[in-house]
């Protein structure tokens, strides 16, 4: 059995028989919660060939009380132009950190701002780098190339779209990506300020669930589909990803998108806004 939509995901072996190719750009897109690390200095020091680097805090709405969120269309396609990805690239994303969690968020702002051409590199640079394949410490050349950006608001739901639809009549699936703990409001967020719980109504289904823990790529169709069967969660039923900034819910994105289902939208604030505006509901336990 194969993914219904493979499209999006490139094997390490693919991206090694590409590297060269004059349209094929690779991101490294890492990111990571813990405060010690310093993700460029990382990419700096190890890195893919010729990869630039995102960087999902500084490529977002830097107006906005929480961290990455969704930048204005403008501002998108100035940053992306000036790592030189732009219209008729294929855009190659890895993260160094757990594979795929960040990637998937790169992967749904390009296809949000329009793109069509841009896939995941499944296993990210762990794989990469336990197949002895090539890294460089290099930076990469310099480039411009413009990104024509044009917001597909289907992709994009926020905390006002969600709290209309506790009420509404056919309502939505909300698909909460983080650990069960936090969900059940049993586990101390990590972002100061920020209450425990989930939002009413919500469904759990860890991103981990979905990612191989030794290879760190995306689990076979017949077992992802049994993880979103588990969670209860219904593919042919219009579903939105959370989780606790918006970036592992992209994980929940892309691995529906594997299965068929191309149209799952993400709550951008994810529970890091929805925890800390006092106004909104929370169930727990």
């Amino acid at each position: 059995m194969s993914y219904t939509r493979p499209d999006p995901l490139v094997s390490t072996q693919w991206l090694a028989d590409h590297l060269a190719a004059p349209d094929v750009r690779v991101v490294d897109a890492s990111y990571s919660l813990d405060p010690s690390r310093d993700m460029r200095a990382e990419y700096e020091a190890c890195h893919v060939p010729g990869a630039v680097f995102f960087d999902i805090d500084d490529i977002a709405d830097r107006t906005s009380p929480y961290k990455h969120t969704v930048p204005a269309a403008e501002v998108f396609a100035a940053k992306v132009r000036k790592l030189g990805l732009g219209d008729g690239n294929h855009v190659v994303v890895y993260d160094s950190n757990g594979g795929v969690m960040a990637a998937c968020r790169v992967w749904w702002l390009f296809r949000l701002f329009g793109a069509t051409n841009v896939s995941v590199l499944d296993g990210g640079l762990p794989k990469w780098l336990a197949e002895n394949r090539p890294v460089e410490d290099l930076p990469p050349p310099a480039r411009e190339r413009h990104f024509t950006a044009r917001m597909d608001t289907t992709l994009f739901r926020s905390a006002e779209n969600l709290l209309v639809n506790l009420t509404a009549e056919t309502p939505e699936q909300v698909v909460d990506a983080r650990s069960p703990g936090r969900f059940r409001g049993e586990e101390a967020e990590p972002r100061a300020g920020v209450r425990q719980g989930r939002i009413p109504a919500s469904l759990n289904l860890p991103f981990t669930a979905l990612i191989d823990p030794q290879s760190k790529t995306f689990l076979p169709p017949e077992q992802l589909r049994q993880q979103f069967d588990a969670a209860g969660v219904d593919l042919s039923k219009p579903l939105v990803a959370s989780c606790g900034s918006g970036v592992t819910a992209c994980v929940i994105a892309m691995a529906g998108y594997l299965l068929g289902k191309d149209d799952i939208s993400i709550f951008d604030g994810s529970w890091s806004e929805w925890g800390s505006r006092a106004e909104l509901p929370i169930a727990v336990g």
